[in-house]
């Protein structure tokens, strides 16, 4: 029997070809974008699940609040809480620190940097984060001063072998020099992890004593933390005492208690990804809106295959209607009929999901280029998706079958072995049709609306006025080492007379650089604090950014009090004597607004005291001198941040340039060689701000660009199933387009018939779409501080497209039907 199925089913298929290619098609294209991005989806729900005991890992988070300001979500936490939560609770088994660094590596006399950040680790790391070792003892590996385990592609790049264990490299950190020994060799971290490294280092603690806060400072948050819980013990308990712990334990300031205004969570690493907190992540994040998104897309493209299918099937009952009489009247049974109809089905999708699997194999590299991601399709094993595709093709055999398959097989022999055949076209087979023509243009019009949307915030992402020219303006990192320092100003002054520099300035903080540095500010007379940016910057910055001032003036290395430089090394006299005598700041429009000030022009003359020296000497009177534009230097996804900003200039850690627009490539060569000659122990690294953007808001690009590539998938199935309803409707209604004809229906008015018929759809699809689409996007906005308005010029757009894409498709074969001779039609009647 099963036999007789598919001999039958091969020869309708190959009976009516147009009929089965444009299925076909419809089926391998939806199938083969549903499995990509299902590919997408599981991989972005898979990160980190590689690692070992994952489900016992977790990140330490911090996340700020402020009632003047949104919350500030960090990945980060104070180097302390390690030590301070492995004690406090026993559910911990281990928690470890650790600091990202990037140590200069001396090899044969040449300085060069690690491709990626270093991590500075406490002995514990590698007993925490289960790091697959190929060579060396995982759990030895930090245990001596001077270590350092290296990933498999750093130690051939730079040991030429992964064979390295025993190997001595010398690095620079901090501006000491040492041999350090390498103890380990693990694999690459893949592309599917939060975390990025190319080495860790065993932390030294000698290395910051001229810092001691980086190690011991609560209000320094600087440094990740991870922790790893018992067998059993369960996170959500130990979250749940957090709060009470945290106030407890943690030094109060500013006359709070505790960390009031402060929230710690045990975060699995499985979730860090996709979690909400973004801000000082070692890679770029995602949400899970955005990948539910996509899921959702997966779903909309595949049931707008399936909706050509059901509609073509149903439309070709006319075509089959005597198909089926003949076998009834021959004494097949329905249950016969359905199992033939649905073979066919099945031997098609079958076909299909063959066919889009060979695409799927094809398209996946550029995908994932596409995506920054390393997608990959095994059929077997853990990661196997046979049972999905085994899946797929049954939902989607029955989905696009069963109706059709009952529909044709309940044709009463005696109806349609007669001449009309219009009988065959049973009840509710046209609304039928119609409303699954209508569900795949609300697909098509919703998809098109949300690809202009993605597409427009997206570009103004990269284009929106941030309160400086990025046009021209180089980046150089670097700055803080300390050979440079000690070339000290005389370095930019050499640099700001090149050829080609237009201006030069200093800060600890650049466009896209990631940093973050935060502290809290107190008008007199207020009831608490305020949490501002606090960033160092040179006389020449504001310039050489062109941040417009908005009231009083910038900077001047001619007035002493403008100066807040402090020694390198801690030093509490400094510190008593800068308190006592008080600074100038200029602050942005934003802090100004935070700090309670009316205008810009109300801030100046104002003091306010900053807690950015310890504690125990006092706080820091400062009086706001200027107020400037508000400047973004991080994603549009995160809230614009409030800053003050102080004079010290040999404290910065960007050396930021402008070159004539003319000298762009010459000037910063110019720069390195002056560079190399000054600081040779420090690698020179510059970079266009216009391309640290681009490289910032690459993932958001790739996902609206595949966003726009499935919408134009969805729009191609729908139009091609457009496409053969119309050919199949009109060919139902050749003897009515005959008749009308005869009694002088012109080719215009007739074309205009099937055209509005099959075009109504359509202009209703708007009245789903528009408010799914609204709703939609609106949500996906909010996650933007700065966004596009969601005008309704996208919706009628898209909803125009939709009908002259409808009307396109269907108005050549309205045309042909209406150029029909009438004796063609009825020569036989």
């Amino acid at each position: 029997m099963l036999h007789h199925y598919l001999t039958m089913a091969l020869r309708s298929l190959t009976r009516h070809k147009a009929y089965a290619f444009i299925n076909l098609f419809g089926l391998v294209t939806g199938l083969a974008a549903c499995l990509i991005l299902l590919i997408f989806v599981r991989y972005e729900f898979g990160y980190d699940s590689w690692l070992a005991d994952s489900a016992r890992v977790h990140q330490v988070q911090l996340t700020l609040e402020d009632p003047q300001s949104p919350p500030v979500r960090l990945q980060m936490a104070p180097y302390p809480a390690a030590a301070a939560l492995a004690q406090a609770f026993p559910e911990i088994e281990a928690a470890a620190g650790a600091f990202t660094a990037r140590p200069v590596i001396l090899e044969n006399g040449v300085a060069s940097l690690p491709e990626r950040d270093v991590l500075m680790a406490d002995p514990a790391f590698f007993d925490v984060v289960q790091l697959p070792f190929t060579a060396g003892d995982r759990r030895s590996a930090l245990a001596a001063v001077d270590s350092v385990a290296l990933s498999e592609s750093e130690a051939g790049r730079r040991l030429g072998t992964t064979d390295a264990v025993g190997r001595t490299i010398t690095i620079i950190h901090r501006g000491i020099t040492r041999d350090v020994r390498v103890t380990g060799i693990y694999r690459d971290l893949p592309a599917d992890s939060h975390m990025r490294f190319a080495m860790v280092f065993r932390l030294n603690p000698s290395d910051y004593a001229d810092s001691p806060g980086l190690l011991g400072d609560w209000s320094n948050i600087s440094g990740y933390v991870y922790a790893k819980l018992r067998p059993g013990a369960d996170a959500a308990s130990v979250n749940g005492r957090l709060e009470a712990w945290a106030r407890r334990h943690i030094p109060a300031a500013d006359g709070r208690s505790g960390e009031e205004g402060s929230s710690y969570r045990l975060v699995p690493v499985r979730d860090v990804h996709l979690g909400a907190n973004q801000v000082a992540a070692m890679t770029p994040g995602s949400d899970l809106k955005t990948i539910a998104t996509f899921a959702v897309i997966a779903a909309l493209i595949l049931a707008v295959a399936c909706f050509n299918f059901v509609n073509l099937a149903t439309a070709r009952a006319t075509q089959r209607a005597r198909e089926v009489g003949v076998r009834k009247a021959l004494g097949a049974s329905r249950k016969q009929l359905v199992g033939q109809l649905l073979t066919e089905s099945l031997l098609m999708v079958a076909a299909a999901i063959l066919i889009a699997l060979a695409l799927v194999e094809v398209a996946l590299p550029t995908a994932g280029e596409l995506l920054g991601a390393e997608l990959e399709l095994s059929y077997f094993g853990a990661d196997g998706i046979w049972p999905a595709i085994l899946g797929l093709m049954v939902a989607v055999g029955a989905a696009g079958s069963i109706y059709p398959a009952v529909y044709l097989s309940r044709f009463q022999p005696a109806k349609v072995l007669k001449a009309n055949a219009a009988a065959s076209d049973g009840p509710g087979s046209g609304r039928l049709r119609g409303a699954l023509a209508l569900g795949q243009f609300a697909v098509v019009i919703g998809l098109t609306i949300c690809t202009a949307v993605i597409h427009a915030q997206t570009e103004h992402a990269r284009s929106a006025a941030a309160g400086y020219d990025r046009h021209g303006l180089v980046r150089i990192d670097n700055l803080d080492r300390a050979p440079v320092r000690a070339a000290g100003g005389d370095l930019v002054r050499r640099i700001a007379a090149l050829d080609g520099v237009a201006a030069v300035g200093r800060a600890s903080i650049a466009p896209a650089s990631g940093n973050v540095s935060v502290t809290e500010a107190r008008l007199p007379g207020a009831d608490r604090p305020v949490e501002l940016g606090l960033y160092r910057v040179d006389a020449g910055f504001f310039a050489t950014m062109r941040t417009r001032l908005l009231a009083g003036r910038g900077f001047s290395s001619d007035r002493a009090v403008d100066d807040s430089s402090l020694p390198a090394e801690p030093d509490a006299a400094a510190e008593r004597a800068l308190a006592a005598r008080g600074i100038n700041v200029v602050v942005s429009a934003l802090a100004a607004a935070r700090l309670g000030f009316a205008t810009p022009q109300a801030a100046i003359g104002r003091q306010i005291s900053l807690a950015m020296i310890d504690p125990a000497n006092g706080r820091v009177p400062a009086r706001i001198v200027g107020v400037v534009e508000d400047v973004r230097y991080r994603s549009v996804r995160e809230a614009l941040e409030p800053i003050v900003y102080r004079l010290a200039p040999d404290s910065t850690n960007f050396l930021l340039v402008r070159v004539e627009p003319e000298e762009g490539a010459a000037a910063v060569e110019r720069i390195r060689r002056l560079w190399q000659a000054r600081a040779p122990d420090v690698p020179f690294e510059s970079l266009f701000v216009e391309d640290a953007l681009a490289r910032m808001y690459e993932s958001d690009a790739g996902r609206g660009r595949l966003f726009a590539l499935s919408s134009l998938l969805a729009v191609a199935i729908g139009c091609l199933g457009l496409f053969g309803l119309a050919a199949f409707l009109a060919a139902r209604r050749t003897k009515e387009i005959a008749l009308r004809k005869l009694f002088g229906a012109r080719v215009p008015d007739v074309a205009r018939l099937l055209v509005w018929q099959l075009s109504r759809p359509v202009l209703f699809a708007n009245l789903i779409a528009w408010p799914v689409a609204w709703w939609t996007m609106r949500d996906w906005l909010n996650g933007f501080d700065d966004r596009i308005a969601l005008s309704p010029l996208y919706f009628v757009a898209a909803g125009l497209l939709a009908l002259l894409i409808a009307v396109a498709t269907v108005v050549g074969q309205a045309l042909r039907v209406a150029r029909t001779r009438p004796i063609e039609a009825l020569r036989y009647e």
